[in-house]
């Protein structure tokens, strides 16, 4: 969590926040049961400075960039192995300032995990069929300097009101994310 009394911690959160419930409010929009996604963070000035024509297609302009992050989507996106496999192996180049993904999950509760098989698609076979399931939807973000922010939306509650949000509510997915932009 940030130290409210140091502003540049307190704006980078608002910043980050923004970008992560912009991301969050695009994935609503295409519904559930959507593959995973990943989406480079980038302050929305470099943006405009290296790919000024993308920028002008996007509606942007040096007001409208200040102090904000775009996220942009990433076309490879593995399909053959689960998110979290994928972000071990990777690292963002130094014009990314941060990083998002969103990805959709069982949530089971308390007590459950002890007859989960330990094999991974014998686990998910059995989230998958839990009566007490809870699906959700989760965006999850984090920038170099080592602030995060998610957004986490319910099948069961899906309406703008009730996303949850905080800085560390998947932590494990989190610090995944915090590896793939260490240098």
């Amino acid at each position: 969590m940030s130290n409210e009394s140091d502003d540049h911690a307190g704006e980078v959160d608002a910043v980050l926040r923004a970008a992560v419930m912009e991301i969050e409010a695009h994935a609503a929009e295409a519904g559930w049961d959507q593959p995973a996604r990943l989406y480079a963070l980038v302050p929305t000035s470099d943006l405009l400075v290296r790919e000024p024509q993308l920028a002008a297609a996007m509606g942007l302009d040096e007001a409208s960039a200040a102090g904000t992050l775009t996220p942009v989507e990433q076309d490879q996106t593995p399909e053959d192995e689960a998110l979290e496999q994928a972000l071990q192996k990777m690292m963002w180049p130094a014009e990314v300032f941060g990083c998002a993904a969103v990805l959709e999950r069982f949530l089971l509760p308390p007590g459950s995990d002890e007859e989960m098989p330990q094999e991974a698609a014998a686990a998910q076979e059995y989230a998958a069929a839990h009566p007490e399931r809870q699906e959700v939807r989760i965006v999850a973000g984090a920038t170099r300097d080592n602030t995060t922010y998610c957004a986490l939306r319910l099948k069961s509650h899906d309406d703008n009101s009730s996303v949850l949000q905080g800085p560390e509510l998947v932590p494990g997915l989190l610090q995944l994310l915090l590896a793939t932009l260490e240098h």
